[in-house]
């Protein structure tokens, strides 16, 4: 596989708190033109391998590895942010507790600057204007364009946070738990959000659940006991027998118009 067709290139990476292995022997290949969903329960280092592709964690071993994001090995990671577009709930909190005067199109123009809201000494150029405006209507939330952030649902701060990204047509998307704290209709507008995103950029999905796998994902991830345990095609990995075993209970995994669901758990 030429490293120029890669979101994701990582061959045999381990990473360590102190004495403490959290990573071992991670392998895992991300073309650009696939979606994937990384799954896996709590604790199982999934938060870890996000900080991985965002390029805020190295790996810290002796052993030889790969690690190439977009075929590099070394990112500005400001530059990176251009290509990968990172939604979290962390940058969620970061935004909630920096001013309550935000509103959605300052957190949009910040993208630009890949700063915490627009401060005097920023400016813009009428196409960058124009590009915002262009983004806040591809994503339907130019009627929050003068909302303060903080009086914003859950999910209109994260399409807010989309469109922050969306300035610099990432090739990429990766998304920490993205429903998380959503109501029914938030995560339903949300996950077409996504849907609708994938038709033009890769999508990266981190989470726990599987409710959250939209048609479009074509690959995943299991992680399980500090690793890759299974990965490929998303219906050869998501079968109720891999994830009884990465979650350690017996679960029944059914599928309804191209999504999944728990059916039951023993």
């Amino acid at each position: 596989m030429s490293t120029n067709d890669t979101i994701i290139n990582f061959k045999n990476i381990y990473v360590n708190y102190g004495m403490t292995t959290v990573l071992e022997k991670i392998n895992l290949q991300i073309k650009k033109d696939e979606n994937w969903v990384i799954l896996g329960a709590n604790g199982s280092g999934k938060s870890t391998l996000l900080k991985l592709f965002s390029h805020d964690l190295y790996p810290n071993t002796q052993y030889d590895f790969t690690k190439e994001i977009f075929g590099k090995d070394r990112w500005d990671i400001f530059e990176l942010k251009k290509h990968l577009g990172i939604i979290s709930n962390s940058l969620q909190s970061q935004f909630s507790g920096f001013s309550s005067s935000t509103n959605a199109y300052d957190v949009v123009m910040s993208g630009y600057y890949s700063s915490l809201g627009v401060y005097k000494h920023h400016s813009f150029t009428p196409e960058q204007l124009k590009k915002a405006d262009e983004v806040m209507e591809f994503l339907e939330i130019s009627k929050l364009k003068d909302k303060k952030f903080s009086q914003m649902s859950s999910g209109e701060q994260r399409r807010c946070l989309i469109g922050r990204s969306l300035i610099h047509n990432p090739q990429a998307f990766i998304l920490d738990e993205p429903t998380t704290g959503l109501d029914i209709k938030a995560q339903y507008c949300f996950i077409n959000t996504l849907r609708k995103i994938s038709k033009t950029s890769g999508i990266i999905l981190v989470t726990h659940d599987v409710s959250e796998i939209f048609p479009e994902i074509t690959h995943a991830a299991l992680i399980h006991n500090k690793t890759i345990y299974k990965q490929g095609r998303k219906e050869d990995i998501l079968t109720g027998e891999n994830l009884s075993e990465i979650f350690e209970v017996d679960i029944d995994l059914e599928q309804d118009n191209d999504r999944y669901y728990i059916k039951s758990v023993k």
